[in-house]
């Protein structure tokens, strides 16, 4: 019995000794597509025991007992739990996540679940992008990310776009950073928008991470990629269209232009008119766009591969090839695993664009002189018969005094403006598994960029006394290069403890460099009196008349480069308790070659908070399914000037004089200060601060997510006015860049979405966001108080924009109107209570006619003066809203998406006030007699007070509602696309830009320049095109 005992024994120690012995291996893979899962989670719950699999999607852990269980996670993954002993190796097939909160998101420099997201991040994938049809990038942000506007400066072919991320911050330059696959990329027209997997955007503090360069947000693009261990897949995307402008405005035809021209001159009768000419109509034409994207993608073992090559061909719908543009674009990305331990990963966009340019979004632009043609008279002489192929037979514009307003056909047939775009972005980059937990990370990211100008004006007369009338034609060709270095190195550690403490730690130098060089040549007058663009070259050229575009002197002074550098150490730590509290620090130390070295240096703190209120005990319900809340704060900082103004540079002019001089050849003419320095600037701090809630509910079904933000900039880096004292007025000087001002934005956004399978053949989707904006200047020191900027009218030396405290920033700035001056007796009656500052008798508004507008006193004086100036409105809009609506059933499916922007005020300023010029239909309701107008001036020719003064006549309310997209798919059935070799076939038609809903006038009031001082005033932009395209999308 006792042998017995003792043999159970030493089985029961041997078997405990071998289970707590055991060494579990096995291969982690995604469910759907058999491809390795590298860096997940493995760990033994309830202990820290734990790893991540390798490239391959390999584990081993050692010294397991039997019984422990392995929980195995990876993000946008089913977590999926086995115990050591049931099989090994253990082999997992991890099931994507139905959940939103397995989404994964791009933060900076990684990667995270949507659950574990702490800042306001955003995103937008690859189906939403496709539903969009977008030309450009830009245009897939619109409406769909809640706080980010997008205005444009021009609607024509290839014109870039302005994207502002939570308002305006600053006076400067308010363009957010733009990653693509991590590499730094200013020009969104370089992208296929069909190469995109996905955009993230980062809109509060978190954006930190980036330095400075992320002061005004950062967006980060991520590109399609191939995965392991899959077969080659092709894709084909193409689609063809025609565009239309999509609006015109309501301009008088011929019979209203002539009488209120003859009431202008005095007389009443109206003679024959032998023509109406709609020239909105004869310059808007249906303009044709077409695109075509190839596509392959797949990869082996140990790597994965992805390419595609596209073109886009698109006419404008002003001048059709004269304002084409088309882009071909050639995109490339390679992962290979060489080792266990070592990466390597690389991708390439090259793009070569051409654009063809016309004069636009001003004085002089085809559309101004459109707008403002005498309708009466004919395109093209009308006695020749040959007009259409005679350049000679446009007809001259002598009825219309205004020196700039030509015929626009004639215009568009004379101008010969290309521009020519070669860009290569590259980056290739390292990891390297150091320990389990560390990985090391390497990153080299260059853009080269070379642009050519080629213009020709050749010799042309559009009329008397024009002034783009030449005698001489002029052949210009200039270039540009840009080039940029982003070097990026990594630390990173990851670890997990108890199954509920994850750690995860960042340390991170980056060094940039971005240089530019300026060359190029320009000349009048082609050789043996040629005059054709075929022979436009500056080899034509007469040789002494050839001028480089920088001479020796500028050269010198270095105005034909620019060289500007930064460098950082950041370090992140993130850490995650239990799924329900999270935390985020970010430091991060900028150095800027803009700054002395002083003040070059600049340390930037940044943290993050969030709490998964779900996730506690005492949380309880039955319909809501997550609940988060998170709050942000941190201090960014912006070195966005130009190069050494802290140094005094001697680019300046002078003339010297000991007073013995007899004429002007004997003065001493040398160089002297350019702009005064100020070696104590130093860089701008934006403080902001984001408190945000994310719940989602009935099943996840429902998604909600609000935020309310505060950010203020101060010690902005302005150029204020200065007193004449310091020589500013001197040729080649200016005041000194300075640090004075504060600038608040503050904000509410909301974002709703529901996605729901309402039956097993139709599912539907909708989605709505809203944002709320509220800019102030809070303090501005300049020596009166304000900086202004922008222009109105023409030779008039009117600034309407101002950055002033108490205003938004760019507010407009005139005179406020109460009715017209019906009668005389009106006129007297002010003038009888008006007298200035001495008591003299003066008149309440001098100039002021029966029929003309009523300026409000403003500061009760008794007369009108510049003092009464005041608050017009601004172009910063109150609110935004985003709405998009989708469903499919079976195998058709529909989407549309709207925008609308609400409170944002335009300045009307493509009227020509001069005699002869057209105007729109509003004049209808002008003062033609006592009580006939309260609202619209009697007929002028620009004399009045009614054109010389800016005031609210001239500032509208530009808010719109825009019917962005309507689109109509089918997917072809499995057994159609089988019997025709493909994977799949969808078809679609699609219409972007349906209809704009508003009250604004002119042609697009979505449209705005850049500038923060000075948006918003319409010299007649370029609308955006109405465009009506047929697509397929192939794979095989």
């Amino acid at each position: 019995m006792q042998k017995l005992l003792n043999l159970l024994l030493i089985i029961s120690c041997s078997a405990t000794l071998f289970a707590q012995g055991l060494t579990v291996s096995g291969n982690v893979y995604d469910a759907d597509t058999n491809s390795p899962l590298p860096g997940a989670s493995v760990v033994v719950k309830g202990s820290n025991t734990g790893t991540t699999t390798d490239f391959d999607g390999n584990f081993t852990l050692q010294n397991l007992n039997a019984d422990d269980l392995l929980v195995i996670s990876f993000i946008g993954y089913e977590a999926f739990e086995v115990i050591a002993n049931s099989a090994i190796p253990v082999s997992v097939a991890l099931q994507s996540s139905s959940s939103n909160l397995d989404e994964i998101v791009v933060i900076g420099y990684g990667t995270t679940t949507k659950k574990e997201v702490t800042g306001a991040v955003s995103v937008i994938g690859a189906e939403s992008i496709e539903k969009l049809n977008p030309t450009r990038v830009e245009q897939a942000l619109q409406g769909q990310v809640s706080g980010v506007n997008i205005t444009s400066g021009s609607g024509s072919p290839g014109s870039g776009l302005n994207i502002r991320i939570r308002g305006i911050s600053t006076n400067g330059d308010n363009n957010p950073l733009i990653l693509v696959d991590g590499n730094v990329i200013v020009d969104l027209s370089v992208l296929n928008p069909n190469d995109i997997e996905s955009i993230n955007v980062i809109k509060d503090a978190t954006a930190g991470i980036y330095g400075v360069r992320g002061a005004n947000g950062v967006i980060l693009i991520t590109t399609k990629s191939g995965r392991k261990n899959t077969a080659l897949s092709l894709e084909l995307d193409t689609y063809f269209g025609i565009q239309t402008t999509s609006r015109f405005m309501d301009l008088m035809p011929a019979s209203q232009y002539a009488l209120y021209t003859n009431e202008l001159a005095g007389y009443t009768a109206v003679g024959s008119i032998l023509y109406d000419t709609d020239w909105q109509k004869k310059v808007f034409e249906f303009a044709p766009i077409a695109s075509a994207n190839i596509s392959a993608s797949g990869g082996t073992e140990n790597s994965s591969y992805a390419g595609s090559v596209s073109y886009l061909y698109q006419d404008g719908i002003v001048g059709l090839d004269k304002s084409n543009y088309n882009r071909l674009t050639a995109r490339g990305n390679y992962q290979l695993d060489i080792t266990d331990d070592l990466s390597f990963n690389s991708s390439l966009i090259y793009t070569h664009s051409l654009k063809n340019n016309l004069p636009e979004g001003g004085i002089g632009s085809v559309l101004y002189s459109a707008i403002n043609m005498d309708p009466t008279i004919p395109v093209y002489n009308a006695n020749d018969f040959n007009a259409v192929s005679n350049p000679s037979s446009f007809t001259y514009v002598n009825s219309v005094s205004a020196f700039e307003i030509i015929n626009p056909l004639a215009q568009i047939y004379n101008t010969h403006n290309t521009t020519l775009v070669d860009k290569f972005s590259a980056n290739v980059g390292f990891d390297y598994k150091l320990f389990d937990n560390i990985k090391l990370s390497t990153k080299l990211q260059l853009n080269h960029a070379n642009v050519l100008y080629d213009v020709f004006q050749p010799i042309v007369n559009f009329g008397r006394n024009k002034s783009a009338n030449r005698t001489k034609n002029r052949v210009t060709d200039h270039g540009d290069t840009y080039d940029d270095y982003t070097w990026d190195n990594f630390i990173s550690y990851e670890n997990i403890f108890a199954d509920k403490h994850i750690l995860k730690v960042l340390l991170g130098t980056s060094m940039f460099r971005t240089k530019g060089y300026f060359y190029g040549f320009q000349g009048d007058e082609l050789v043996n009196g040629l005059n054709d663009v075929g022979s436009a070259t500056i080899a034509n050229l007469v040789e002494e008349n050839v001028l480089p575009r920088f001479n020796a002197d500028d050269i010198s002074k270095g105005y034909n480069e620019f060289d500007s550098r930064l460098v950082s150490a950041f370090a992140r730590l993130q850490y995650n308790y239990d799924n329900k509290y999270l935390l985020s620090g970010v430091i991060r130390r900028d150095g800027s070659s803009n700054f002395s070295p002083e003040n070059k240096y600049g340390i930037f703190p940044s943290g993050s908070f969030g709490w998964n209120i779900s996730e506690e005990d005492f949380f309880s319900s039955s319909f809501i399914n997550s609940l988060k809340f998170r709050a942000s704060y941190g201090v960014i900082g912006s070195d966005k000037i130009q190069s050494f103004v802290y140094l005094s540079v001697l680019d300046g002019e002078a003339v010297y004089s000991d007073n013995s001089e007899v004429t002007e050849e004997d003065l001493l003419r040398g160089v002297a200060e350019g702009q005064l320095s100020n070696p104590s600037v130093v860089w701008e701090k934006q403080k902001t601060a984001n408190v945000g809630l994310d719940f989602s509910l009935f099943d996840s079904k429902v998604n909600i997510s609000l935020d309310a933000y505060e950010r203020e900039t101060e010690d902005l880096l302005v150029t204020p006015q200065a007193s004449g004292l310091l020589g500013i007025a001197a040729p080649g000087s200016a005041p000194p860049t300075v640090n004075a001002g504060t600038v608040s934005n503050k904000g509410v956004e909301v974002s709703f979405a529901y996605n729901d399978n309402l039956t097993e053949d139709l599912t539907f989707n909708v989605g709505f966001n809203v944002s709320t904006i509220e800019n102030e200047v809070l303090f501005v020191a300049s020596e009166n108080g304000f900086e202004q900027g922008g222009d109105w009218g023409v030779g008039l030396g009117v600034i309407p924009s101002r950055m002033e405290a108490g205003y938004p920033i760019g507010y407009f700035y005139g005179y406020q109107t109460n009715g017209i001056y019906q009668n005389q007796s009106e006129i007297d009656a002010l003038d009888a209570l008006a007298f200035d500052a001495d008591g003299k008798e003066i008149e309440y508004h001098k100039g002021a006619k029966v029929g003309d507008l009523k300026f409000v006193d403003m500061d009760g004086n008794g007369f009108i003066s510049d003092e009464d100036k005041t608050y017009l409105g601004d172009p910063i809009p109150d609110f935004t809203m985003g709405f998009n609506l989708g469903f499919n059933y079976k195998d058709f499916d529909f989407s549309t998406s709207a925008y609308a922007s609400i409170g944002n005020d335009m300045v009307r300023d493509y009227e020509r006030q001069a005699a002869g010029v057209n105007k729109g239909t509003y004049v209808y309701d002008r003062w033609r007699g006592e009580g006939t107008s309260v609202t619209v001036p009697r007929a002028s020719d620009g004399s009045s007070i009614n054109y010389m003064n800016f005031s609210d006549f001239f500032v509208e309310d530009a808010s719109y509602l825009r019917i962005q997209n309507v689109q109509v798919g089918y997917t072809a059935s499995k057994g159609l696309t089988s019997r025709l070799g493909m994977e799949s076939l969808r078809m679609y038609v699609s219409v972007n830009n349906l209809f704009t809903f508003t009250n604004y006038y002119g042609f697009d009031p979505s449209a705005s320049g850049g500038s923060p001082i000075g948006a918003g005033i319409d010299k007649g932009y370029y609308p955006v095109s109405r465009s009506f395209q047929f697509g397929f999308n192939i794979t095989l």
